[in-house]
């Protein structure tokens, strides 16, 4: 019995010394402290370190075409992405290449590229703004730093010009007068997430016909 106990007493030990190590691990790749919500732009500078392959670990920058050259599998593209979802598409980048069998990469920023967004029209300080790097910044924000619309501004009807990742120009037209009033029905031709500004958006306030 007292065999038993003891064995009991050890398995819990190890339980508890190894439960942190598993939930840190966890906690570093699903990166809820990370800025997850940061999406890679053109000319960042990023550290890409493979776990226990110092000779494939390097520092470049995000080049126009929105990809990296890394050892042996080359060009990676990974604008657009998070920093976790760089980090998968890299894996599979050295696994598909046969390379490595289970790689483990990590990305992080060394330096982040310029990131504003403009507004022009009917707005009280029209101009670039920049973006917070890593938290967000809403059409609702940006209009309230440019100092509210003008009294001749059309804002139910903003439009965002949006460069897309393949080069195509997206427009999206919103209701941000309505929002800056809490008004539940505001309308807008996209969901909640075209209220979130990314990097060289432009918005324009059109001036209200009379």
């Amino acid at each position: 019995m007292n065999t038993l106990l003891k064995a009991a007493a050890v398995v819990s030990l190890l339980v508890a010394v190894l439960a942190p190590v598993r939930a840190d691990s966890s906690a570093s790749r699903s990166g809820s402290n990370r800025a997850t919500a940061y999406k890679i732009r053109t000319t960042d500078k990023l550290r890409i370190s493979i776990f226990q392959e110092d000779d494939l670990s390097t520092i470049c920058r995000v080049d126009a075409k929105g990809t990296v050259n890394l050892p042996l599998v080359g060009e990676v593209r990974i604008y657009g992405q998070t920093l976790d979802q760089a980090e998968q598409t890299i894996e599979e980048a050295y696994i598909n290449g046969r390379f490595l069998r289970k790689p483990e990469v990590t990305v992080a920023v060394e330096e982040y590229a310029a990131r504003e967004v403009s507004i022009q029209g009917q707005v009280k300080s029209p101009g670039r703004y920049p973006l917070p790097v890593e938290s967000s910044m809403s059409v609702v924000d940006l209009v309230t730093r440019a100092g509210g619309f003008t009294d001749t501004a059309q804002g139910t009807a903003v439009r965002v010009t949006r460069i897309q990742p393949d080069g195509s120009t997206k427009v999206i037209t919103l209701d941000v007068e309505s929002l800056i009033k809490g008004k539940s029905d505001a309308k807008t031709n996209e969901d909640n997430n075209a209220l979130i500004l990314e990097p060289d958006d432009i918005v324009y306030v059109p001036e209200r016909i009379i």
